[in-house]
């Protein structure tokens, strides 16, 4: 039998007597690598996560890890109790411990430590892979964020959880410091044996990160499955309404050392991208912008400077967020795209649903 995570919860939050907010959720999803939890601000994100760990006293329902129950009828397991690590937006490390304190202060968490020399095999294990070494011996406040971070990730894998929550974790770093922590989250998705429950309402993050996601509104499940798939039909919209677009699951499939490009295969077609050392065969995923794509009814693509033109059906033409712009739905094979137009070129080509077109696609990036 497949490992699983089974949860259904329902938390209200009241003031004065009246219902303010209300969570009503229910999944059951595999226990194998990152599950995105994604939506807008107080959507219910966190409450879920807190729900999880024990600490949304009000929250009733149910919850098991693998067939492992930590709240059901009868069964409610306090927040010691249930084997997880929690990783928050701030660090929230010990001001007054060094990094090896932090760390050693969550070795005392864990119970039945096998034996001496096995959890200094972990310990080391767990440095090695978050690159502190040198931070062992400083205060937090001699730390920068992605520092402080990083070794509060080590600490939470020090507690050797079954479960590891991380809410919103790169929320408080600036751009560089996102970018620096990221690979360490692909690490332990890969490395370690522990399945990750990720909050964000950044969609970039859940595109490098996550397996599966799950989309939250109004303390409710929208919608969820497989990342590429499921944003690509919600049209990629994240905090900002240009954002969007589409996304695709693709795998390198060769390299042009010419021209320092490599192609990106999906439903027997390859899209050309700038060469990051990407591996050939490796299994990626390919953010296109609406932006990014236009349109043409003819078949004459020599002279222009963009290499990507795919055959698409026009499955759907609405309005965009201004009047003068359309936002035209493709199918190309059977991934989806989306191209933002202005609604003059819409009646100049006299586009219509149903009809075969080419997409022309001018810009594209590899976020996984």
């Amino acid at each position: 039998m497949p490992k699983m995570i089974s949860a259904k919860f329902i938390l209200e939050h009241k003031t004065n007597g009246s219902n303010d907010f209300k969570l009503d959720v229910e999944f059951d999803v595999s226990s194998k690598g990152i599950i995105a939890i994604f939506g807008s601000s107080g959507c219910g994100k966190t409450s879920l996560l807190r729900a999880i760990a024990g600490l949304e006293k009000n929250a009733t329902g149910r919850f098991s890890l693998n067939k492992k129950v930590w709240q059901d009828n009868g069964t409610n397991l306090p927040t010691y109790k249930r084997s997880i690590g929690y990783v928050f937006q701030e660090a929230s490390l010990f001001e007054h411990l060094t990094a090896y304190g932090n760390l050693n202060y969550a070795t005392k968490r864990v119970k039945n430590l096998s034996r001496l020399d096995d959890h200094e095999t972990y310990f080391q294990q767990i440095i090695d892979l978050m690159q502190i070494e040198d931070l062992l011996p400083k205060y937090p406040a001699q730390l920068s964020g992605g520092e402080r971070q990083r070794v509060a990730i080590a600490r939470a894998l020090l507690i050797r959880p079954d479960l590891l929550l991380m809410d919103e974790p790169l929320a408080a770093l600036d751009t560089a410091r996102k970018h620096e922590i990221i690979p360490f989250l692909l690490r332990i998705r890969n490395e370690f044996d522990v399945p990750i429950i990720y909050v964000s309402h950044s969609v970039d993050e859940i595109i490098k990160l996550a397996d599966h996601i799950i989309m939250l509104k109004d303390g409710k499940i929208t919608d969820q499955g497989d990342v590429a798939t499921t944003l690509s039909k919600h049209q990629y919209i994240g905090e900002e309404q240009n954002q969007t677009g589409a996304v695709l699951n693709a795998t390198i499939s060769k390299h042009d050392k010419m021209w320092h490009l490599i192609s990106a295969e999906f439903d027997g077609r390859l899209l050309w991208l700038s060469d990051n050392q990407e591996k050939i065969g490796q299994k990626v995923r390919v953010k296109i912008m609406a932006k990014d794509v236009s349109l043409s009814v003819g078949q004459n693509h020599q002279e222009t400077s963009i290499l990507n033109h795919f055959r698409a059906k026009i499955c759907a033409i609405t309005t965009d967020t201004h009047p003068s712009m359309k936002l035209v739905k493709l199918k190309i094979g059977d991934s989806v795209l989306f191209a933002r137009i202005s609604a003059k070129s819409t009646n100049i080509l006299n586009l219509e649903l149903g009809m075969s077109v080419w997409a022309h696609i001018k810009s594209a990036s590899i976020l996984s």
